[in-house]
């Protein structure tokens, strides 16, 4: 099973990547491109030209996961800019994104209420 916690360190790849690769071409985009060694449990999010899908990819010390969510409609409406190849994100972060929410404009605290 793959966690995220605070401590998890998240790169999003900000080009988009051929999605046509399986677990060895997107670690070598990892290490060439982005410049980080996959094998260090860091999690890489890739997504496809479309913004449709995004994969992914991370060692947890036995082998590789490589996980991919396909939209049915609509594409992923954030994805970072940057000039670096690589963009940083929290845990809470990500899955804001797996959502396909924007992880700058959402405000957790505020969306919940305490029940009694």
């Amino acid at each position: 099973m793959l966690q995220l916690s605070r401590q998890s360190r998240i790169f999003v790849a900000v080009e988009p990547v051929d999605f046509r690769r399986g677990i060895d071409g997107l670690g070598a985009i990892c290490r060439q491109q982005l410049g980080h060694n996959p094998l260090h449990g860091a999690v890489f999010v890739f997504r496809n030209r479309r913004a449709t899908s995004i994969k992914l990819l991370v060692y947890d010390g036995q082998g590789f996961w490589l996980c991919t969510k396909r939209l049915s409609s609509h594409r992923f409406q954030w994805w970072p800019q940057a000039e670096q190849p690589t963009c940083p994100l929290s845990a809470r972060e990500l899955h804001i994104l797996l959502w396909n929410g924007h992880p700058g404009a959402a405000r957790m605290a505020e969306d919940w209420r305490k029940v009694a």
